[in-house]
């Protein structure tokens, strides 16, 4: 399945599914790819919400799924795609046969994701495989107790988990793959790869994605 899952650039994901594919948070996309059967966005921030990457992706039969606190902003694109679906942090939905669960997204501390924003991450349910996109979080008590097959967790810092407590989480969680995300541009250096790997524990396998990271 990682086969299936890229990492453009910061946390800019395409997970391409035997039915479906899907694109969380795209940024800085440099194709006009027009392939997107899902777009989700985890929260408004402009490296996340990116109206120009959504209009490169997707078609006039894409579904947009965004937190129910952000559905004034996605009126604006409302016209591009199909249908825009909101949900609710800790919520688990089916959206045209795809399983969907909205996991909150906040920092403990930091002001910069608060949980009253009610921002989210994600649990994709693709091909069998339960793949956990967190978005930008900290780690978080919801973030502890995810169970999922891959996760794709913000290591950058700053705004998110760090590489240390990243790597707690998914010491935690025990996925089957990690993938780090959230750094080398925006935020974080490309060598933070590195030290998440370092700290992540058998059997545990770290596949990092980023294809570029400007």
């Amino acid at each position: 399945m990682t086969d299936r899952i890229e990492v453009f650039t910061h946390s800019s994901i395409r997970i391409k599914g035997n039915s479906a594919t899907i694109y969380i948070d795209p940024f800085k996309i440099r194709e006009e790819f027009r392939d997107a059967d899902y777009i989700f966005i985890t929260h408004s921030h402009y490296d996340h919400f990116s109206i120009e990457d959504i209009l490169k992706v997707a078609t006039n039969d894409t579904i947009l799924v965004v937190p129910e606190s952000m559905i004034d902003d996605a009126k604006e694109i409302e016209r591009k795609v199909k249908e825009i679906a909101a949900v609710r942090p800790g919520t688990a939905v089916d959206i045209e046969g795809l399983s969907v669960e909205a996991i909150p997204a906040y920092n403990n501390i930091k002001p910069f994701h608060p949980r009253r924003a009610e921002w989210v991450g994600y649990i994709l349910t693709v091909d069998g495989k339960r793949i956990y996109i967190a978005g930008d979080t900290g780690l978080t008590k919801e973030s502890k107790i995810v169970k999922c097959d891959i996760a794709l967790v913000p290591i950058g810092g700053t705004y998110t988990m760090d590489a240390k407590k990243a790597a707690d989480l998914i010491n935690t969680i025990k996925p089957e793959v990690a993938i780090p995300t959230h750094y080398g541009s925006v935020v974080g250096k490309p060598h933070d790869a590195d030290t998440f790997a370092g700290l992540v524990k058998e059997p545990v396998q770290v596949v990092t994605k980023i294809q570029y990271f400007d």
